[in-house]
């Protein structure tokens, strides 16, 4: 046999054994889901509903972002050590495990340092809180936050997707609504089936079932007629933003509270996960997840603030055009909103800037924001143009950012990245908020210029149901908790 044939196939043989271990790693992973609540990860990113190739990517991107190796065989201790303790229901970093594991030395009893690492989680298996959940309104938001409750959905605890609320479209209103739902131009098919019980006017996902309410007033509605109690209300339309037009969900049998995803009007809190959620009290009936503008740049902002200061800014998104815009030139209040959204770059208005001020008071002031909407369907990019307090250097800041997205308390919100080659529809179905580009970072003195990207629409809705959780008390316990990365001083870090 010759060299290269050699090395083909011991490559060949290398990837088809690595296949074979993460296909056994997949029973292992559903089982802690299903039966115990239990979202495994790797340095954030799930490992749930993971093909065998999905399970060896995530191990690879380990390594790629500057961890140590984390190799199949090692997941696989852990999640045998998981399965045998039984926790109850956590988000587990079994990188993070297998890593503490590594560090106490050979011969040490997988169970009992998993076991002693898990001291915090329940080991009796209880069953979660859970809320139901209510989307009113179908359309880009409506439509992923179902698809990332039904995906959430495990044993059937936690957050419960149990109705949507539309303006009958026509008489075929439910199969429409279904075959959207099950088909995506940007996020491409639902991961499952979508059926339709007609006489019911019931959509059935992945065997959740969703009534399907038609309605034009949200004040009217009896949702305990369909067995829904004590629900939060997602407002997904828009067409309200003050307390006064929300709290009309609150006039409706079943409703308890309101999470509106748009910017709310003061005195309407703005919550952006990671941030200020912790300001989320049982008193809050109704709540706004603000913009996906405001989720993905206030992070890094509040990043950049505790490490250098954040003297001010002006804050530019390049955001793909959205469904308030024309899409051949016609009449439309807004200014150049009329012009065709397909075929032309159109300046416009953020409220962003401000919007930060009120995750991050002491930011108040300091932002200007604007914005340029282009022809693409998904996926935007924030520059962001700070005059700094402390002097910071490129190779520091970027380092510090990706220390961040990996280790600290916002690593489900940022992410960092280096790639020349990268554009944005790679960054379609980002589970974070913003994704940092860490080679366009420009660092000169007080001067900083930040490139961030982020999926408008996945990455947003993430953010919504992350609020959604804290709301409804139904967050599993974070397990490694530790941030190995403080918010503060790059330098020290």
């Amino acid at each position: 046999m010759s060299a290269f044939a050699f090395a083909f196939h011991a490559h060949r043989d290398e990837w088809v054994a690595r296949e074979e271990i993460a296909e056994s790693l997949i029973p292992l992973i559903g089982g802690l889901y299903r039966d115990h609540g239990v979202v495994t990860s790797i340095h954030g990113h799930r490992l749930i509903n993971l093909s065998a190739t999905g399970v060896i990517e995530m191990h690879d991107r380990a390594r790629e972002l500057g961890h140590d190796e984390l190799t199949l065989a090692q997941s696989g201790v852990v999640l045998a050590a998981l399965r045998e303790i039984r926790p109850g229901p956590a988000s587990i970093d079994i990188a993070r495990l297998a890593a503490s594991l590594r560090e106490a030395g050979d011969g040490v009893d997988a169970v009992r340092h998993v076991r002693a690492e898990l001291a915090r989680v329940p080991t009796a298996s209880p069953l979660r809180a859970s809320a139901d959940v209510v989307l009113y309104g179908f359309g880009r938001i409506g439509r992923l936050l179902a698809r990332i409750l039904i995906s959430q959905a495990g044993s059937g605890h936690g957050l419960r997707l149990r109705a949507i609320v539309v303006r009958r479209g026509s008489d075929n209103d439910l199969s429409k609504r279904a075959s959207l739902l099950a088909r995506d131009s940007v996020h491409g098919p639902f991961a499952g089936s979508v059926t339709v019980d007609h006489e019911a006017d019931v959509l059935i996902a992945n065997g959740t079932r969703i009534q399907v309410i038609y309605a034009d007033d949200p004040a009217i509605i009896d949702y305990t007629a369909y067995g829904i109690d004590d629900a939060i209300v997602v407002d997904n339309t828009g067409r309200w933003r003050d307390q006064a037009g929300l709290a009309q969900h609150l006039s409706s049998t079943g409703v308890s509270r309101v999470l509106l995803t748009a910017p709310g009007k003061a005195p309407v809190k703005n919550i952006v996960h990671g941030i200020n959620d912790d300001a989320i009290t049982q008193d809050d009936r109704i709540l706004s997840a603000a913009s996906c503008t405001t989720n993905a740049i206030t992070p890094v902002l509040a990043a950049i603030d505790e490490a250098y200061g954040v003297a001010r800014g002006h804050v530019e998104t390049v955001h793909s055009f959205t469904n308030d815009q024309n899409l051949t030139d016609n009449f439309h209040r807004g200014d150049r909103r009329g012009r065709s959204a397909v075929l032309n770059m159109v300046i416009t208005e953020t409220g962003a800037a401000e919007a930060v001020a009120k995750a991050l008071p002491q930011l108040a002031g300091r932002l200007t924001g604007s914005s340029i909407r282009v022809p693409t369907p998904d996926v935007s990019l924030a520059i962001l143009h700070l005059t700094l307090e402390r002097p910071a250097a490129r190779d520091e800041v970027n380092d510090y950012l990706r220390r961040v997205s990996l280790h600290s308390q916002l690593r489900q919100q940022i992410d960092y990245v280096e790639s020349p080659e990268v554009v944005s529809s790679d960054f379609v179905g980002s589970h974070r908020a913003g994704i940092v580009d860490g080679l366009a970072t420009i660092a000169d003195g007080v001067n900083l210029v930040l490139y961030v990207w982020y999926d408008n629409e996945f990455g947003y809705s993430c953010q919504v149901v992350r609020v959604l959780e804290r709301m409804a008390g139904t967050h599993a316990v974070v397990v490694p908790a530790r941030a190995e990365v403080r918010l503060g001083s790059a330098a020290a870090v």
